[in-house]
């Protein structure tokens, strides 16, 4: 089922309802059938051992450039981080793969405006900014991405893509599909939005924008049906 969406998501300790209701959103909106995995350290702990570093703000701060090996380098794949929602049909980001690129991403173009970000994490400031918090690999052009690869090299070379042999191989994704909350105006057309600084699961950001649709999909999420009585019971 090559031709229907896998998507690897990096899931975080630190937020484990985040990685459920992003799953809940994508659920609930997509038109197609979907292969959801998370790359959670200890899943991958065979793998993947390198320590974490002092910036990082997230535990799949680099194991996310795993998924082209993870995905056995066939087909297309799409990454993304937990701390999300998705608002519409995720049918519509998959069409726009292109054969031609080794990968597809948001090419945001901002300076952070806070230094700091959530939990008290550092917002780290560098070239192609959160480009990689979203990204859809052409997985055969991204053999590069080895497990001994993503284990040893530095953050700026694996989140500024220099794996690639050149920029030309990085095609672009409407912004929509990656809407930083706190970075861009408040937009009724995103389609993934972003809690880059902190989502609504923490106390200090349950007021921020597209705070309503997160508790949305979380109710969602929580939903169960009590079986009344009176009900058939299932033979």
């Amino acid at each position: 089922m090559l031709h229907n969406p896998r998507i690897f998501i990096g899931y975080d300790t630190n937020e484990t309802i985040a990685y459920h209701v992003l799953v809940q959103s994508i659920i609930e909106n997509s038109s197609l059938p979907l292969s959801i995995t998370p790359i959670a350290l200890n899943n991958v702990q065979g793998i993947f051992h390198r320590e974490q570093h002092p910036l990082q703000s997230t535990q799949f701060s680099f194991s996310r450039f795993l998924t082209p090996y993870l995905a056995n380098y066939e087909g297309w794949s799409i990454f993304m981080d937990c701390d999300m929602i998705v608002r519409t049909d995720i049918a519509k980001l998959w069409a726009l793969r292109d054969d031609s690129y080794s990968i597809m991403c948001c090419k945001h173009d901002y300076t952070p405006v806070s230094d700091t970000k959530f939990l008290g994490n550092v917002q780290s400031k560098y070239e192609k900014k959160n480009w990689s918090s979203v990204m859809m690999f052409n997985n055969a052009k991204c053999k590069a991405l080895t497990p001994e690869y993503v284990n040893t090299r530095s953050g700026l070379e694996l989140h500024q893509f220099k794996w690639l042999e050149g920029s030309g191989q990085i095609g672009s994704i409407p912004l929509i599909w990656n809407h930083l909350v706190g970075e861009y105006e408040h937009d009724p057309k995103a389609a993934l939005v972003h809690y880059t600084y902190g989502g609504p699961y923490f106390e200090e950001y349950l007021d921020c924008d597209y705070a309503e649709d997160w508790q949305h999909y979380k109710r969602n999420t929580l939903h169960a049906t009590q079986r009344s009585k009176a009900d058939p019971q299932p033979a």
